[in-house]
């Protein structure tokens, strides 16, 4: 048998030379404390504005980056800001203002990570233990945790591994963390007293049935519930999954229902239920006034245009701040505030 001699494998690619600080001192003819201060985000030292720029240039031609970890073990923490996964289906509003929040924390020196553990027992159960303390083992100077689901014991977990600063973006408070609090019974309080005011008596509310909505769902049928306590006017509870079948269904068994208006928790329930509405002959707003939330732009593109809450949360800007604040002064006794803010946009289908 002819035996083929074997090409060998090429040698790998020897690994480039990593840059270090040392190198950007050198080229920018500076100390290495110099480029710690600059490249580190210090805001203890002052360091002039050509010196600035000229270790940022000499870094850049390098491809010198910090190393991160490296600056953990000096300080006990990183300039990583935590965000972990919302425990709720999160919409566009919430990833704008996310967006935002990056953009203000980086202008302050800060990096957003964002970390995808949910709660282990749904929308309003706890977080295991295991997120929190794999959120800890990345040594964030900050965690902010959207949604419900945050133990004290977890905050005080990443306190004692050197978070500075724990924040809650929710509807509850947890001891020992910032609260920014989503009033959403104020949401559903300002819907009712809409389809309320324009003459409506029999108001359904719809309630998504899709897990993780319940966060928002329920407060803010009790809002309308509250928004038409002592008045002649009546709420129904219309569990609703958002799919076209359902709306259908819902929409065909509509005449015993007797109702002439509806808060559909959100815009995009709204447009899946005025369709159905509509595909059984029902005018909107004629004979049923509809009612949304979040002000999405396909909503005025609808004829009738969507009438709907309009949503605002606080400014990234505001919130970096607060982070900032939070950071620098971590003994500062939690600040408690309420974020949400909702305002009824009047349209054509009330």
């Amino acid at each position: 048998m002819v035996q083929i001699p074997r090409t060998p494998d090429p040698a790998p690619p020897a690994p480039l030379p990593v840059p270090t600080s040392t190198d950007v001192a050198r080229r920018a003819g500076v100390s290495r404390a110099t480029v710690s201060y600059v490249l580190n985000g210090s805001g203890t030292v002052r360091i002039s504005e050509p010196t600035r720029r000229r270790v940022q240039q000499a870094a850049r031609e390098l491809g010198y980056v910090p190393h991160a970890a490296a600056r953990a073990l000096r300080s006990g923490h990183s300039r990583m800001v935590l965000v972990t996964a919302p425990s709720y289906p999160a919409g566009p509003i919430y990833h704008r203002f996310l967006d935002e929040l990056q953009w203000a924390l980086g202008r302050l020196g800060y990096t957003v990570v964002q970390h995808g553990t949910a709660p282990r027992h749904g929308a309003r159960g706890p977080y295991s233990d295991d997120a929190a303390r794999t959120w800890a083992e990345l040594r964030p100077v900050a965690v902010l945790v959207p949604g419900s689901g945050l133990r004290p014991d977890a905050v005080d977990l990443l306190r004692r591994s050197g978070a500075r600063a724990v924040l809650t973006l929710g509807p509850e408070t947890v001891p020992g963390a910032h609260a920014l609090l989503t009033d959403h019974e104020a949401v559903g309080h300002r819907a009712g007293r809409h389809l309320h005011d324009r003459g409506r008596r029999r108001i359904g509310v719809v309630v998504p049935t899709e897990p993780g909505h319940e966060v928002f769902a329920t407060p803010r049928l009790a809002g309308v519930r509250r928004a038409v306590a002592g008045t002649t006017a009546t709420v129904t509870e219309l569990p609703l999954a958002y799919a076209e079948g359902d709306a259908a269904r819902l929409a065909a068994d509509w005449g015993p229902l007797g109702l002439d208006a509806v808060f559909a928790y959100n815009d995009e329930y709204a447009m899946l239920l005025m369709r159905a509405l509509q595909d059984e002959g029902l005018g909107v707003p004629e004979d049923v006034a509809l009612l949304g939330a979040d002000d999405l732009m396909l909503g005025r593109l609808l004829r009738p245009r969507l009438s709907t809450v309009h949503l605002e949360l606080p400014s990234g800007r505001d919130l970096a701040a607060l982070v900032d604040r939070a950071v620098r002064d971590p003994a500062a006794p939690p600040e408690r505030h309420t974020v949400l803010g909702a305002q009824v946009v009047h349209r054509e289908s009330s």
